[in-house]
């Protein structure tokens, strides 16, 4: 089966998001069962140069988009196992941030058009297209309005949306002057009076998949819908919720490079050594018997930092350490910037992102906290309980699929959870978790399932393959 990823994102190219993850992850999984998969993204300017050492130019050609021809260049580049081709328009690409630009929806009307354009100039037909999140969201429409009649009729289009907040929402004028489509096609595309990509990608795809189940059910409820909820709700035979997982080689406390020293769930040794080397370079005291509570994240409230903010005195009186990685929305980088002065000895802030400290935190810490208004998939958690650092999350999409609350009765769990956007909900639960913490033998116990779960690709790979099928 052959099948191309159409991605505004992938690692380890261009990342913004959990997106990106998923766009380097998920191709090698498929291309292990057996698949030809392949990858095309914007050349952005942000891409590191050495990649392109090794490519080649393998096609040119314009673009219409309404009055504008626009140039597009296709590079190809074979990286672990994977052909990637790399679209290049340095007007649209060569920009100093990936996203929030001011024509961003004229720079991703032209990725959706160029995109099906590409499969006229390479020697690759796919079965399916699997495009992602509203950038991509035109795809499935021009697909089927504009190239009905050409060697692309039988192909098949998967959508996934990694995050229903974010659609791609433009004025009624958008369609003709920008897509150069004709107006008795704008019902198609509309909604709440606007040209909207996310809403047309939900209209037109042949399938929808989501990144764990319980999202997908939460999408159809208004809460969580975006107000396309019926839009979802009638599509719900089409409608998948597949979990996200982690590569297991990049995140593997056995080999990680950027720890001080490896372990496993048969050995925990070096995650002792990796905590004491987290306190010393966060000069924290050093000091075991403090559970050490991390965060990596994007600073936002729909990450739940302002339940954090809530109650962080109630959390910095407990018997704990608290380390923060990430960068966001000022009014938290200030508080928690503030935060490390006011508690010298149990907190500490970077703000910013730093790959290799990000994996020190997970393979350190023994807590991680994320309360997150609302969470599509997650991979931090993930990543954590991979490093025996437990989760403490709120149930909601993939926290709540992949999370298993601990039961004492029955021993069973791989971290902690709460079930309402409640601060003291929250501050309860760490609360609870510390109290394990000081029980070594049970809070092990908790560790070595966490670390022993699969978290890999390989199940949800499978998922995807059967579904890629049922539509061939």
């Amino acid at each position: 089966m052959n099948v191309l990823f159409v991605v505004s994102e992938c690692v380890p190219f261009a990342k913004s998001g959990g997106l990106a993850d998923v766009a380097g992850s998920l191709p090698k999984e498929l291309k292990k069962l057996g698949h030809e998969v392949r990858v095309l993204l914007p050349k952005y300017g942000t891409i590191p140069a050495r990649f392109f050492d090794s490519a080649k130019r393998i096609a040119e050609f314009e673009v219409q988009l309404s009055w504008r021809r626009q140039y597009c260049g296709i590079y190809e580049l074979e990286y672990e196992g994977i052909i990637y081709y790399f679209m290049d328009n340095e007007y649209y690409f060569h920009r100093p941030k990936l996203y929030e630009q001011f024509d961003d929806g004229e720079r991703f009307a032209y990725f959706c058009k160029a995109a099906i354009e590409t499969l006229y100039h390479i020697p690759f037909l796919p079965d399916i297209i699997h495009t992602h999140d509203w950038h991509t969201g035109m795809i499935p429409f021009l697909l089927k309005t504009q190239h009905h009649n050409t060697k692309l009729a039988n192909v098949k289009n998967v959508f996934t949306i990694h995050n229903l907040m974010f659609q791609g929402i433009y004025e009624k004028g958008f369609l003709g002057d920008v897509l150069g489509v004709h107006y008795d096609f704008f019902n198609q595309v509309e909604f709440g009076g606007c040209v909207n990509f996310m809403k047309t990608a939900l209209t037109y795809s042949d399938a929808i998949t989501t990144v764990s189940p319980t999202y997908k059910e939460e999408i159809k409820t208004a809460y969580f819908g975006e107000r396309l909820e019926g839009i979802l709700q009638s599509r719900d035979q089409d409608l998948y919720g597949i979990v996200n997982g982690i590569d297991h080689d990049l995140y593997n406390p056995k080999n990680d490079p950027s720890l001080a020293q490896p372990f496993s769930a048969n050995d925990l040794a070096g995650k002792k050594m990796n905590k004491k080397k987290l306190q010393e370079y966060f000069n924290l005291p050093v000091d075991e018997d403090k559970p050490v509570i991390a965060v990596v994240s994007r600073l936002t409230k729909q990450k739940g930092f302002d339940l954090v903010r809530a109650v962080f005195h109630e959390i910095m009186q407990q018997d704990v350490q608290f380390i923060l990685l990430g960068t966001g929305d000022p009014e938290f980088e200030h508080f928690f910037g503030y935060s490390a002065q006011w508690y010298p000895d149990k907190c500490r802030v970077h703000i910013g992102f730093n790959e290799d400290l990000a994996h020190q935190i997970y393979a350190g810490a023994d807590l991680f906290l994320m309360p997150s208004k609302f969470e599509p998939c997650g991979l931090s958690q993930l990543i954590a309980m991979r490093y025996g650092t437990l989760p403490i999350v709120r149930e909601t999409g993939g926290l709540r699929d992949t999370v298993q609350p601990y039961n004492e009765y029955t021993g069973e769990g791989n971290g902690f959870s709460f079930t309402n956007f409640n601060a003291h909900d929250m501050l309860y639960t760490i609360q609870r978790a510390v109290s394990f913490y000081k029980k070594p033998d049970v809070w092990k116990n908790i560790v070595k399932n966490s670390m022993k779960k699969d978290y890999s690709w390989e199940r949800s790979a499978i998922e995807y393959e059967r579904l890629y099928t049922d539509l061939i």
